[in-house]
């Protein structure tokens, strides 16, 4: 059978037992706090604070107004993740959103998320990681200009396959690749923050006169600026994908959550005030690239030091996320909800290669068809659907299993709010300025309805898909895998 076959439960009075009906699997428990700290803040800290400022303040029009959006999404990401480590500690399982929604709510919803997240949403995050790496990467190149469409795609692209060369062969040089990378984007961002408080103290505070003028209103504009924001934020959710290896994850987790996204908040806010400190508005929402812009009014002759680390950085932040992309493959096919080939290892790199390999070439199909705005309010809409699913499912556990046991708990007013931000961040788009790729979206979503069914629910499955999936095995030299290698 090209789907594994694993026992799974729709009832949601059941599915909460979170060690029945599964293999029991025991990773070694080496994240601790600060690994965990590390882990967060590494993930978060990408491209978006590079590419997203910009577009903040063209949908909401003030610099007042986009610095507000930027503190209401470090808050909101902080009361997200909180909530996130109550479910950590209720159900001990990696796997984030996927393992919550398949413990609560059961197998058919559990499936749309990884059939979602498999083929668009972890790809299209990938896509626009790569094609921020690339504007950078290409910007000195076109001094004066705005960089060709097709050079920035063609560097995103050539990103990807080195992304994939690298992770397919060794996991150490992709971890390495990481540690690099991360020192990189610290460094960067900690270079803009003092030259922002160098402009400041010599007075360049023209862009804060009459700081709220021409803010927008509109719930449309507010949603998408919201999207932008939050998907430099985008990561926050990341240690709950390996919970089964944190020290005393009833410790560990509410810790980390409660250390990290506060501190990139404020290293945020103190970005977006350097980069509004050296330009006026007009000149920051018509630059292409934020960073350069602010390098070439402060550094100067040096300004290509910037260039060099934001792209060394969004790179670090692609790696990440390439690195991480496998694991709710691994447990969805675990679960019986994804094909047996993207949950098997190379037999003699022992790394995720099929998995990869599919990650890579949807990344590559989005690359080709989208532009980095599409993309980030693409992936945001589905992103916060499941998001607000997950914390319903928390909710639910509150109210109707408070028996249940659990270290930490988190004032049941805190996912209430998470909860209406992902209702009005679903929502408000559609309502206030309705696009038909978010039809298309939801189309795809529920499409998994076709697929389901008949592969999932009733096991029908074609004759071909196995002979597929035993040449795949030798064409790619690899073989099916029993628990996680760590």
């Amino acid at each position: 059978s090209t789907m594994r076959k694993r026992k799974t439960t729709d009832s949601p009075h059941s599915s909460t037992d979170v060690s029945e009906g599964k293999e029991k699997l025991r990773l070694k428990q080496e994240v601790g706090l600060i690994s965990g700290v590390s882990l967060i803040a590494g993930t978060m800290i990408g491209s978006g604070i590079f590419m997203s400022p910009e577009w903040v303040l063209h949908h909401m029009g003030s610099p007042a107004s986009s610095l507000l959006i930027w503190g209401v999404c470090g808050l909101l990401a902080t009361f997200g993740a909180l909530s996130y480590a109550e479910l950590g500690t209720i159900i001990k399982e990696s796997g984030g959103e996927y393992i919550y929604i398949l413990r609560i709510f059961g197998s058919f919803p559990a499936f749309l998320f990884a059939y979602t997240s498999v083929i668009l949403v972890r790809p299209a995050g990938l896509a626009a990681v790569c094609l921020s790496f690339a504007e950078y990467a290409v910007a000195p190149f076109y001094p004066g200009c705005s960089s060709p469409q097709i050079v920035i795609k063609c560097a995103a692209a050539t990103c990807i396959l080195l992304l994939t060369i690298v992770n397919c062969l060794n996991v150490r040089l992709a971890t390495s690749v990481m540690n690099v990378f991360t020192a990189a984007k610290l460094l960067a961002l900690l270079v803009i923050v003092v030259g922002g408080l160098v402009l400041l103290t010599r007075g360049q505070t023209q862009s804060f006169h009459d700081a709220f003028q021409n803010t927008t209103t509109g719930i449309g504009a507010v949603g998408v600026a919201f999207y932008q924001g939050l998907w430099s934020y985008d990561g926050w959710n990341n240690l709950n994908y390996v919970t089964e290896e944190l020290k005393k994850p009833e410790v560990t987790l509410p810790r980390a959550v409660m250390i990290a996204i506060p501190l990139v908040t404020c290293l945020y806010l103190l970005v977006n005030i350097s980069y509004l400190a050296a330009m006026t508005p007009s000149e920051l929402l018509s630059s292409g690239a934020v960073a350069v812009t602010w390098g070439d009014k402060v550094l100067s002759r040096w300004a290509w030091l910037m260039s060099l680390s934001v792209a060394l950085s969004t790179f670090g932040s692609s790696n990440g996320t390439f690195f991480s992309g496998g694991r709710v493959c691994y447990i969805a096919a675990r679960e019986g909800h994804m094909p047996d080939i993207l949950s098997m290892a190379h037999v003699r790199c022992l790394t995720p290669s099929p998995a990869l390999l599919f990650t890579s070439a949807m990344s590559l199909i989005m690359i080709i068809s989208g532009n980095f705005t599409t993309i980030v309010n693409s992936f945001s809409f589905i992103a916060w659907f499941f998001y607000g699913m997950t914390i319903s499912g928390l909710l639910y556990l509150k109210i109707k299993k408070p028996e249940l046991p659990r270290s930490y708990k988190v004032p049941i007013i805190i996912p209430i709010i998470v909860l209406m931000a992902a209702v009005y961040l679903v929502l408000a788009p559609i309502i206030d300025q309705p696009k038909f790729e978010i039809l298309y979206i939801i189309l795809f979503i529920f499409s998994g309805v076709i697929l389901y069914f008949p592969l999932v629910r009733f096991k029908r499955h074609p004759r071909f898909l196995q002979r597929v999936t035993l040449h795949l095995q030798l064409f790619l030299e690899v073989a099916p895998t029993t628990r996680d290698a760590n």
